[in-house]
């Protein structure tokens, strides 16, 4: 039987439509409509594959507003893999209608590193003469004209996946990861840019075959056995995901090579035990969850474990609901972006509005857009560590 979306119809039955997921859904709780739900998308998934609803202009809308957030499949209770079924839609979809030819280009230009560069450096110059809207994602990030040097080497016991976008916009997280690491007894190595980007985005968006593709290329440039190491948090979850992704036993060996940086520090206590750390410690930070790190990869514990030496955390009451950033959804879907947003902001606001952690860019760049001071949490670790030159170390 030829199924319009190709989805496995057992894993469409798994859901019994019991509502458990609705506050656990970000548009859903923006919307109130359930149609945004993950429910109600389920639904709609199953009567297009059963043939009683065809694909209209309702339909797309309805399942293309999906931030893949995962915040529903962590809470159902009775298993059903909605990550599977939204990106098996996706994929169809993406087969029936061309995604908007902005996000064509954006995701073309991150196959080509040194374009990305180059278009990264003037995106620098124009806001520097203050021609970036104040509406813009980026703002207030300052994009980097130059990137700070690694102290890496080209010999390692770990690589450090540098990836396209933060490698660009925010090389000063994988200066802080490359400290973090080198303090405590790791030598390090990084992807580059003959690796490139993880192809994250590109599934996101449906394009599975352009995402198997980047897999491909990531994987063949990394051979070996080392640990890959990421410190953006959706690059890790797509990294995680090449088996499922490519289906072969290449991808599944090499997917469990990936670790987010913090669990992996959290895995070795001997590790994260050498670091020096300095006595004093920083103001409360608040820990803002990134869905692929608290739903995806399910080590989010990691953060704290990593973070409490040196500051005292300050738990969100939102049960790490979205923020609205979602890859590329913020740029797509920015209304309804910046609702979910909202009340990601609320819940910062009720926490003390101190400074935020986050292990992912695009929830770093969202929320900082909203007014909210965002760092890395391998930043504020690298801060943290005695510096052998100051004195009295």
């Amino acid at each position: 039987m030829n199924l319009p979306l190709g989805l496995d119809p057992d894993e469409l039955a798994v859901c019994v439509s019991c509502g458990l997921c609705l506050p656990h859904c970000p548009t859903y709780r923006v919307s109130l409509d359930e149609r945004y739900s993950p429910r109600g998308r389920i639904n709609l998934m199953r009567a297009v594959e059963e043939g009683t609803l065809t694909m209209d202009q309702e339909w797309f809308d309805s399942l293309d507003t999906c931030i893949q957030c995962l915040g529903c499949e962590t809470a159902c209770p009775s298993g059903v893999k909605y990550g599977s079924l939204i990106s098996g839609t996706k994929t169809a979809m993406a087969q029936q209608r061309t995604p908007g030819h902005k996000l064509r280009a954006g995701l073309w230009v991150l196959k080509h590193p040194r374009l990305l560069v180059w278009g990264s450096r003037a995106m620098a110059v124009v806001q520097r003469l203050g021609l970036l809207s104040r509406n813009s994602s980026l703002w207030p990030k300052k994009i980097p004209l130059r990137r700070p040097k690694s102290t890496a080497t080209a010999t390692g016991e770990v690589v450090l996946f540098t990836g396209c976008v933060m490698d660009t916009w925010m090389p000063e997280v994988h200066r802080a990861a490359e400290k973090v690491l080198q303090a405590s007894g790791t030598a390090v190595m990084l992807s580059g840019t003959a690796t490139g980007c993880c192809g994250a985005l590109h599934e996101h968006a449906g394009l599975t075959d352009q995402a198997q593709q980047r897999a491909q290329r990531v994987m063949d440039s990394l051979p070996g056995e080392h640990p890959i190491l990421v410190d953006a948090a959706g690059c890790g979850a797509a990294l995680k995901n090449y088996g499922h992704l490519l289906g072969t036993e290449q991808a599944q060996e090499f997917a469990e090579r990936v670790f987010d940086v913090q669990e992996w520090l959290a895995k070795h206590p001997e590790r994260l035990a050498k670091i020096p750390l300095k006595e004093t410690q920083r103001p409360p930070v608040i820990v803002q969850d990134p869905c692929h790190l608290r739903h995806a990869q399910q080590c989010h514990e990691a953060v704290r474990v990593v973070l409490a030496p040196v500051a005292e955390l300050v738990e969100l009451d939102d049960e790490g609901l979205c923020c609205g950033a979602g890859g590329s959804f913020s740029l797509v879907h920015p209304e309804l972006a910046q609702g979910v947003r909202e009340r990601k902001m609320e819940a910062i606001a009720r926490a003390g509005n101190h400074e935020v952690v986050s292990a992912n860019p695009g929830c770093a760049l969202h929320l900082g857009a909203a007014g909210a001071k965002v760092r890395h949490p391998l930043e504020l670790l690298a801060e943290a560590i005695v510096d052998p030159q100051e004195p009295g170390t």
